[in-house]
């Protein structure tokens, strides 16, 4: 095996080694490791996000959650469109450098992110309309559940609220938007009561 190889070339070179094969992480995160380890005598970083990177560019089909396969057949190279540091410079500006789900930014100590709304790895662009600033929490309710679930749990949040306060305006509103939901059967898993 050639010296400087980098964590996801050593994922590359498993995954072609299995093509066409439903493989869980924990095989291929321990290869990789020693591998990574035998080349540089220390532990690899991050070997989940490269996954999940390879799948974002399209090597790698995402078969469910923590099951990936490889087929050559099917590769298709994406280009991920990342911010610029003058982008996301302008989209904290914009956003008040607060959390447009909770309005917390670094004045409540609050580490500030920001998001591409489309996804990167399903096409979406890197420009300042497809931006938004989330605090890290948000950002990581976002990447592990549907967009539609989280709008759902927030409109339910903001109904309760609007109920606690009796602020009729939010709570028609909240109100009308759950009923979308269910009028379309979006998560009806996700219940909510008047």
């Amino acid at each position: 095996m050639k010296k400087d190889k980098s964590v996801s070339e050593l994922i590359v070179e498993y995954f072609k080694s299995h093509p066409k094969q439903d493989l869980t992480h924990g095989p291929v995160v321990d290869w990789v490791e020693e591998k990574y380890i035998e080349l540089y005598k220390k532990k690899p970083r991050d070997t989940w996000r490269a996954i999940r990177k390879l799948h974002e560019e399209g090597f790698l089909i995402k078969v469910k959650k923590g099951v990936y396969r490889y087929d050559p057949d099917l590769v298709q190279k994406r280009k991920i469109e990342e911010f610029t540091e003058q982008q996301k410079k302008k989209i904290l500006e914009r956003d008040d450098y607060k959390c447009v789900r909770c309005g917390r930014g670094p004045k409540e100590g609050v580490e500030l992110q920001v998001d591409h709304i489309d996804p990167k790895y399903l096409g979406g662009k890197a420009i300042l309309e497809n931006g938004q600033t989330l605090c890290s929490q948000h950002n990581f309710v976002k990447k592990h559940l549907n967009q539609t679930e989280t709008g759902k749990k927030m409109f339910i949040r903001l109904y309760e609220l609007a109920k606690k306060k009796d602020n009729k305006e939010i709570l028609n509103f909240c109100k009308e938007v759950l009923e979308v939901y269910d009028k379309h059967h979006i998560n009806n898993h996700i219940i909510w009561k008047e």
